[in-house]
């Protein structure tokens, strides 16, 4: 297995952390890790281009440096959707550059984590879905759920939606977003008895890296 396509419940739920978290651990048992970040809106113009701070945060935490153009082959200015993003750019997201960028990456790398965008039913384009870039690339997916009020639901629905994609959803990750959650073990217990895939942590809210859960990879 060449790596995973971590998504999520939403924006917001903690893709990146969970990302950088699981390259961390990836690393300490002595795999060469690099993660990528296809597609980003948001980002802030540089003397070397748009740069978003994310992407240049999964960048920085890889094996190895790497262009970050590579890491991140399509960046937009406005932190809109990516799809309106690209419209406004003039320039469309195409699934071709996004795979070279990726097989390159993973001919030096163990492992290859890929954050998504936004949630998991994100519109790229006119006729491209966030579900066609990760068949594309053939990762299983692994998907993060903000643990907050709504998220049974959204969690589900992800899920599901998944499922009908066609893609396999490896495990998923309890990431607390909402330090006053009520009953949140309750809610963790109810996705682990609906989710047809495994827990693989439970990330307490805002955990420092060094003391982080480990993951149970399946």
């Amino acid at each position: 297995m060449s790596g995973y396509f971590i998504t999520g419940t939403d924006t917001g739920c903690g893709k990146t952390e969970v990302t950088l978290l699981m390259m961390q651990q990836l690393q300490r048992q002595g795999l060469r890790v690099q993660g990528m970040k296809p597609v980003a809106s948001g980002g802030a113009p540089t003397p070397a281009g748009l740069r978003n701070e994310d992407a240049s945060r999964i960048r920085t935490q890889g094996s190895n440096p790497l262009p970050y153009d590579q890491i991140n082959p399509y960046c937009y200015a406005p932190p809109i959707a990516p799809h309106l993003a690209a419209a406004q750019a003039g320039r469309p997201i195409e699934l071709k550059p996004i795979v070279a960028a990726f097989d390159q990456i993973a001919a030096s790398a163990d492992r290859v984590l890929v954050e998504g965008v936004g949630g998991w039913a994100v519109p790229l384009g006119d006729e491209l879905m966030l579900a066609d870039l990760t068949a594309a690339l053939k990762l299983p997916v692994i998907l993060v759920v903000g643990l907050r009020l709504g998220c049974l639901n959204h969690a589900l629905l992800s899920a599901q939606a998944i499922a009908n994609s066609g893609c396999e959803l490896a495990g998923w990750v309890a990431n607390a977003t909402d330090p006053q959650m009520p009953f949140r073990a309750e809610n963790i217990a109810t996705l682990e008895g609906l989710i047809p895939a495994p827990l693989l942590a439970t990330v307490p809210y805002g955990i420092a890296q060094a003391t982080a859960p480990a993951f149970h990879w399946y």
